[in-house]
């Protein structure tokens, strides 16, 4: 019998895909003993956007989580998917980097490394695919999966020989936003068996109601191992539920061997957990077939239509899908998986918000279009690449080849918060975040007390509490985060509360008075009430610089005095997980700037002031 293998999804792709990623890891544990007994071939539980997720939502260590995964599942591998060259950021690392991270990923309880590249540019798979050799561990190779005018499955089997050169031990087709369909698999998969000797692994979303169709032609062409997630986080834009796909196949030559019983039993637990993250759930879970036009993968579609939630957007999504589609092609068709999904999207998403296409652009789209991730699979479009970058260079090199060793620099940038190498990496895939995480992990700022002791009460008429706790109500614990804005002291100041990452700004009376006796606080009654802006001045002219979507200030380039030109760059803001560049939108002096590093700002503020020449 030709016994099929399962990978289960559900620790990783099946939330990100459900639920934005906002798992617990105390939620995963208590039912890894009966993960571990069920006989998968392998857990997907780290990697693909949950080691960002766990730093900047869930203030959890990424790395703490596989360790306790690890122990918890010590019968069964443990998998994670990995952006080749991109690791796990949105940027791609030196080879130093590369090795540094696989080494540590390896130490600390992977098994099985998936590795990708979105572009499907083999050079960016080569090292990393070394390094998880060298640490003794699976290879899995991957094939991004996607349709356009310029794939093809004879370009699908030229990819998979090579990743066969490169010594991978076996070959996944990663259908990330489930485009495939069962004779195209069945053809596919026919077609790579006749030309590998390696085992292949089939990965598809079921956002298009398909996928379990193709896993039964992907069998019957030879494929002998599949991607499934629990049905409790299963179908729409997750997987083929597990326990179908294992009672579809019983009693043929293709049986999985798992007990639907057994799988069950998980099902119940993974039904309660999910009832907790209710304020994640995308509106975007069932079938969804637009998506075989506008190829949005199943873990990009929960956190987008998150995203726009916060931006009070999501009435505008179908704008957005339909925007999708055309950014693509305007980039060369590339496969819309990590990074170059979120790059896209994120352009679609500005294109829409800012009511004309590319006038607001990411750094990330001008890298892209400047070789940085690697050479796009199509033609770009000229027009918007000239209008994007002008006539700077296109790099034809691997984009790896032009970085510098980064670990003696990353080690010493982050000697004061960075307590071992594992710290270091998390440093090196998010700087800015990590710096803050770490921070407040060494100083233990993320436990609920909010009172100073009474001896340093004494000592200063101001009282600090920290801005970012935990909070437990009825057994569901919230993520608490306090930003603010304005002048210290000012009557009344704007403050973004955000629970579990969803803000919402209020205006709240400065606090005057406080007095600390026996362990209570006592002061002025506070008000809050919501607010739609802050106390930065309305755009009212040509010279006012505004943000087309919320964000946080993650670079301040202009200073009052500057004499600028239009087009010049004066802010960088991250949202969405992208930095865009914010520039003049006209010649003249900057007479103000309403900003700093870290800030969160809005819509509809100034940030910046210029007096046209």
């Amino acid at each position: 019998m030709a016994k099929t293998h399962i990978s289960e999804l559900v620790l990783r792709d099946g939330h990100q895909s459900m639920i934005a990623t906002r798992m617990r890891t105390d939620d995963m544990l208590p039912i890894c003993a009966k993960l571990d007994s069920i006989g998968f071939w392998s857990l997907e539980a780290w990697g693909g956007a949950t080691f960002d997720s766990c730093v900047r939502f869930l203030k959890e260590d990424p790395w703490e989580r596989l360790k306790k995964l690890r122990q918890a599942l010590p019968n069964t591998r443990i998998q994670m998917l990995l952006r080749g060259q991109n690791l796990l950021g949105y940027r791609h690392y030196s080879d130093d980097v590369v090795r540094a991270f696989v080494g540590k990923a390896a130490d600390n309880g992977v098994d099985v490394f998936r590795v990708f590249d979105a572009m499907n540019d083999m050079r960016n798979l080569r090292v990393s695919i070394e390094a998880v050799k060298k640490s003794g561990k699976h290879a899995e190779g991957c094939i991004s999966y996607t349709t356009s005018p310029v794939h093809d499955i004879p370009q699908f089997v030229n990819l998979a020989c090579e990743l066969e050169a490169m010594g991978c031990d076996t070959i996944a087709i990663k259908d990330m936003a489930g485009l495939l369909t069962p004779y195209a698999t069945f053809e596919l998969v026919k077609a790579l068996r006749a030309a590998v000797s390696l085992p292949i692994h089939l990965h598809s979303h079921s956002t298009s109601g398909l996928s379990a169709m193709c896993f039964l032609k992907a069998v019957e062409a030879g494929a002998t191992m599949l991607d499934t997630c629990n049905s409790s986080f299963g179908e729409g834009a997750s997987h083929s539920s597990t326990e179908s796909i294992v009672a579809a196949l019983r009693g043929t030559e293709y049986d999985t061997g798992l007990d639907l019983g057994a799988l069950q039993e998980i099902t119940a637990y993974f039904t309660e957990v999910r009832k907790k993250y209710w304020q994640f759930e995308s509106a975007f879970t069932g079938v969804d077939t637009r998506v075989l036009v506008n190829h949005v993968p199943g873990g990009m579609i929960s956190n987008m239509s998150n995203q726009l939630k916060e931006l009070d957007a999501l009435s505008r999504m179908n704008e957005v899908l339909k925007e999708i589609p055309r950014v693509r092609e305007d980039l060369g068709y590339p496969p819309l998986v990590t990074p170059t999904s979120q790059i896209v999207g994120t352009q679609a998403v500005l294109n829409v918000l800012a009511g004309s296409r590319y006038k607001s652009v990411t750094n990330e789209v001008k890298n892209y279009l400047l070789g940085q991730y690697g050479k796009a699979p199509g033609k770009v479009n000229e027009h918007i690449k000239n209008m994007v970058v002008g006539d700077a260079v296109v790099i034809t090199a691997r984009p790896a080849d032009l970085l510098l060793d980064e670990m003696d620099r990353l080690k010493t940038e982050s000697e004061d918060f960075a307590k071992s190498e594992e710290d270091v990496l998390t440093y090196a895939m998010f700087p800015d975040l990590a710096m803050t995480f770490l921070q407040e992990r060494n100083a233990n700022t993320l436990k609920p007390e909010v009172l100073l002791p009474k001896e340093a009460a004494a000592s200063s008429s101001e009282r600090y509490a920290p801005n970012e706790f935990k909070v437990t109500l009825h057994g569901e614990t919230f993520h608490i985060k306090l930003t603010g804005s304005g002048q210290h002291g000012e009557a009344q100041r704007p403050f973004y509360v955000s629970v579990d990452g969803i803000s919402e700004e209020v205006i709240i009376e400065t606090l005057n008075e406080i007095e600390v006796s026996g362990g209570k606080s006592k002061g002025k009654k506070k008000s809050a009430t919501a607010a739609s802006a802050s106390n930065r001045p309305r755009p009212s002219h040509k010279g006012c610089v505004t943000t087309a979507m919320p964000g946080t200030i993650v670079e301040v380039k202009a200073k009052i005095g500057d004499k600028v030109e239009a087009g010049d760059g004066l802010l960088v803001i991250e949202a969405m997980k992208m930095e865009n560049e914010i520039q003049a939108p006209q010649s003249g002096i900057v007479v103000s700037v309403h900003v700093k590093k870290g800030d969160s700002v809005a819509p509809d503020e100034t940030l910046v002031e210029i007096q046209g020449d």
